[in-house]
């Protein structure tokens, strides 16, 4: 089954560029040319993949990725012209997996998508695993990937459920930044550390009772992070 992908950019020429470059490569793909035309079809079609640029007409890539985020957790990967480190962190807060910064080279862009999907879409049906990891109030079913804190369920994003799922089991392991950089990301990926505090930042907000107080989620001062077990 191929894998479907969205791109979003107001620049026609970058979309038929990287259009026909991942169609080269046995991949579905649609595009979207504003932020209301990409919030209708992530809406209406299932994707693998959506990349996205910041600077749309409508409505800008911050608030389509913010949007997304209330219906879905497909990986999405932000789009900006500047070399700004703000623009990186802010599209990490409203939800976005990874970034990449323009001009790019189509080799690496198609690269990335590759190592994202080979990533989030891992588990086929013989590396299922059953395992239902609970913790208080809170079950983490590795399976469905869903995450339910008593009786409400909390919509993670790929990239937050990864790093839960990783440190959930292996409990009281402390794990580096550049750790859960390498391992969740990738080692290709070309962040830094920071990528990682803005998504513990975010998972916590939505597990714990008070982020600055965690019963799940440990920062290990001047080491990492940590899964109270």
């Amino acid at each position: 089954m191929s894998r479907r992908v969205l791109v979003v950019d107001d620049e026609k020429l970058i979309v038929k560029g990287i259009r026909f470059s991942l169609e080269q490569d046995g991949m579905e793909v649609d595009c979207a040319y504003d932020g209301e035309e990409a919030l209708k079809l992530a809406k209406e079609n299932a994707y693998d993949m959506i990349l996205l640029d910041i600077m749309l007409p409508k409505h800008d890539g911050f608030e389509v990725c913010q949007q997304i985020r209330e219906f879905s957790d497909v990986p999405v990967v932000m789009l900006t012209a500047r070399n700004d480190d703000m623009d990186k962190i802010l599209g990490l807060e409203y939800g976005a997996d990874d970034y990449i910064t323009k001009p790019f080279n189509i080799l690496e862009v198609k690269a990335r998508i590759k190592a994202i999907m080979r990533r989030t879409g891992k588990r086929g049906p013989s590396q299922v695993n059953d395992k239902l990891i609970v913790k208080g109030s809170m079950k983490i079913d590795c399976e469905s990937r869903r995450v339910v804190i008593g009786e409400r369920e909390v919509n993670l994003t790929a990239k937050e459920f990864d790093l839960l799922e990783l440190l959930a089991m292996n409990p009281n392991k402390v794990y580096s930044r550049e750790n859960l950089l390498n391992i969740v990301w990738g080692y290709e990926y070309p962040g830094d550390a920071r990528t990682v505090d803005v998504h513990i930042r975010r998972l916590r907000e939505k597990i714990e009772t008070n982020p600055s107080d965690p019963k799940y989620v440990y920062t290990k001062w001047g080491v990492g992070y940590y899964f109270r077990g």
